[in-house]
């Protein structure tokens, strides 16, 4: 699961290559403009965070079916990207924009980035996911929990139980051991923030988060620092010598430890909290003045379409919206699977975001 599912672990495994053309990655295009050409296949844009990924057969397959050749102009995490089209909207960079979520889609919606188009197999995602039907402005692509991992092996050592829940992660026996990200520069900072107001609503969320503070809770600027470099668990984190077994992730964070160890082991290193999890949807939309919004429906159309949805889990590590898309055996064996997500209405969000990081950061940063 921009960004992410941003956000987010899969930045670190993907790596942002920047601009790339992705029906022939590593190869020269042959096309003149954005908007095609007699010498070759046309091309779209697709604007994103910097995890995006997509498998090169998959791409291909989009390309033979339509003549667009897919070009990915990634662009910072999930805020960063969206900021640049906010200051871009009507002149955009591309053609469709993908990885806002929902911590963050009133802000595009607010700011009109994107026209209207409902897309081919809509009616095969999962209602719950479609946050703007009707409107059909956005289009769900993915989901991503955002949940607390613990390093299995720090744990097993001390002979102590992991945390399940939020509650527990204030109580004393895990004191300095949580580490998570700056809900005003991260997005699954943000997310986290957003879980324990969902746990604890707004009358609550910031006693919580004082037990949390007076509990040794570590707060770094962003997922990579401290997924990489301040938890004990990951690949990352066992070469900085990390010391914090307790981080803010993804539920899919453990699958990913998997696939890139050699030799993989049999079980992650990695477990997941599923009591303190965070539900993400990522959308994608046409963006408003796009160049080539013929190409761009088309990439919409591609992106719920099967072949696309499937190929997600292995290279975005985000869950499919389409209703019979299936998951790989690696993902759902080492993966977590979080039954009750906190979630927060997408409206109550739109009024409430910025008010909430504001106090946040007063009372845990400053």
């Amino acid at each position: 699961m921009k960004s992410q599912l941003r956000r987010a672990v899969r930045t670190a495994l993907v790596g942002a290559v920047g601009v790339c053309v992705l029906a022939a990655c590593g190869g020269e295009s042959k096309d003149k403009d954005a908007s095609g050409g007699a010498s070759g296949p046309k091309t779209v844009t697709l604007v994103s965070h910097d995890s995006f990924a997509a498998s090169d057969a998959v791409l291909k397959e989009f390309t033979a079916q339509t003549g667009y050749t897919v070009k990915v102009l990634k662009s910072g995490d999930a805020g960063t990207a969206l900021n640049k089209e906010i200051l871009t909207k009507g002149s955009p960079q591309g053609d469709v924009f993908f990885g806002v979520d929902n911590t963050l889609l009133s802000r595009a919606l607010d700011n009109d980035l994107f026209t209207p188009y409902e897309a081919k197999g809509l009616d095969q995602v999962a209602q719950e996911v479609r946050l703007d039907a009707g409107k059909h402005r956005v289009t769900p692509v993915d989901t991503g929990d955002i949940c607390v991992n613990y390093d299995k092996k720090f744990f097993a050592d001390k002979k102590l139980a992991p945390p399940r829940t939020f509650a527990d992660l204030a109580k004393p026996e895990y004191k300095n051991m949580l580490v998570v990200e700056n809900a005003a520069t991260s997005s699954p900072g943000l997310g986290f923030l957003l879980g324990t107001i969902g746990e604890y609503g707004e009358s609550g969320w910031q006693s919580y988060w004082n037990k949390l503070k007076d509990n040794g809770v570590k707060v770094v600027d962003g997922w990579e620092q401290a997924y990489n470099e301040e938890f004990s668990g990951s690949a990352g984190g066992k070469k900085a010598k990390a010391d914090r077994p307790l981080v803010v992730s993804y539920a899919s964070s453990p699958p990913v430890e998997v696939l890139y160890s050699e030799p993989q082991p049999a079980e992650a290193p990695t477990g997941v909290a599923t009591g303190t999890c965070f539900r993400q949807i990522e959308f994608a939309g046409l963006l408003t003045g796009a160049k080539n919004e013929a190409g761009g429906k088309a990439l919409l159309d591609f992106l719920i379409s099967k072949k696309f949805q499937e190929d997600m889990p292995l290279n975005m590590f985000v869950n499919p919206v389409v209703k019979d898309a299936k998951l790989p055996a690696l993902f759902t064996k080492h993966g977590a699977v979080v039954e009750k997500p906190e979630t927060v209405a997408a409206d109550t969000i739109a009024k409430n975001r910025e008010q909430w990081v504001r106090s946040w950061s007063s009372l845990v940063v400053k």
